[in-house]
């Protein structure tokens, strides 16, 4: 009889038997090894675990405790550490190699899901998440066929309200990557954060870049208006 444990994993509550505790410790402490070395390591391992959480509670369903073979499952969607470089770990469930290769596709989604678009929105990015989910590369369309809409009758800003309501928002790596259709793994996962924090970082230094060429062009303007006295 294994001793069960209460966890938290990506701000959800879990319980969890005791070799599936170990297993899966061991699971994140190689992942966070493997990004030792990167600034967005913290960001990263959150929304892993999120997406972890995410994948726990479709397989549970009624069931109350995360076992082996619950977490073996979730591996396999998320990666084993040696796919992306990390230090191998061994099989914990004698029948893992078993499920690796029956065919046990059940708990994978790989197909996109509508989201509003946070990083490409006018209003509330709701025709970019449209535009996205269509595969439409430009949201410009998007947004002139709720525009028409809009003229003719106001059908066009009912919808979108009811759209703003109805569709969530991309907040996490893993909403972002299902908005695009892409596969939600560590890579990816990994991929998104570091692209994200990038763009914050290149908008700090873009807004400290014009702030400075402001206050020079003021200092200089001054200087000039003072050499007329």
């Amino acid at each position: 009889m294994n001793k069960i444990i209460n966890i938290n994993l990506g701000g959800m509550p879990f319980v969890i038997d005791d070799d599936a505790y170990e297993y899966m410790s061991g699971y994140l402490n190689s992942i966070r090894n493997h990004f030792a070395f990167s600034e967005s390591r913290e960001e990263i391992m959150y929304d892993i675990e999120m997406r972890m959480s995410e994948l726990f509670q479709e397989r549970l369903k009624s069931k109350q405790i995360i076992t082996i073979t619950e977490l073996e499952a979730v591996i396999r969607i998320m990666g084993r550490p040696e796919e992306f470089g990390g230090e191998p770990m061994e099989d914990a469930a004698t029948d893992f190699r078993e499920r690796r290769t029956s065919g046990d596709y059940k708990y994978i989604k790989t197909g996109k899901r509508l989201f509003r678009d946070p990083e490409n929105k006018v209003i509330g990015g709701v025709c970019s998440g449209i535009a996205t989910y269509l595969g439409i590369e430009d949201p410009i369309w998007v947004r002139l066929v709720f525009g028409i809409g809009l003229f003719a009758g106001g059908a066009g800003l009912l919808l979108y309200m009811f759209l703003m309501i109805a569709v969530p928002k991309a907040v996490t790596s893993s909403d972002k990557l299902a908005m695009k259709g892409e596969p939600i793994n560590i890579d990816n996962i990994a991929r998104k954060v570091e692209e994200e924090i990038d763009t914050i970082s290149r908008k700090i230094n873009e807004f400290g870049e014009d702030l400075s060429k402001r206050s020079r062009e003021k200092n200089w303007n001054f200087g000039k208006k003072h050499e007329k006295l």
